[in-house]
């Protein structure tokens, strides 16, 4: 798998205000998943599919660093060589490997320049579903 950026959330303080912000300006669609607050986004149509996403309460991954912007995953074929990847190359996890059941087992880290991103494996029957 090329290790493209394969999901993207939005962190929000009033979830209900950023879903309605979203479905009004850009027409998206909504689906309530897993915690409460947490809705997976369909930004596309079945012709144009778009990018998987998701809407979620605003989060601190690094302490007094509250998530702004859009928080990006890239979707890598293995985890634990990404994690040494990012580490000998000046990185740092700042979120060990969490599994999502059905979906894959996700880190965050921080680059060089502070910004935390997310890298996923995902399952291959999730991948298969998308």
């Amino acid at each position: 798998m090329p290790n493209n950026v394969k999901h993207f959330s939005i962190n929000a303080d009033d979830v209900p205000r950023a879903k309605t912000f979203y479905e009004k300006s850009f027409g998206w669609q909504f689906t309530a998943w897993g915690p409460p607050d947490f809705y997976l986004i369909q930004t596309g149509t079945a012709e144009d599919q778009g990018l998987h996403g998701a809407l979620q309460g605003r989060r601190e991954i690094v302490k007094g660093k509250p998530m702004f912007g859009f928080e990006c995953t890239i979707g890598v074929d293995s985890i634990d060589e990404t994690i040494a990847a990012i580490e000998r190359n000046g990185g740092k996890i700042v979120m060990p490997k969490f599994e999502i059941p059905t979906v894959g087992t996700l880190i965050f880290f921080e680059d060089t320049e502070g910004t935390v991103v997310g890298a996923m494996q995902y399952e291959e029957s999730y991948l298969n579903g998308i």
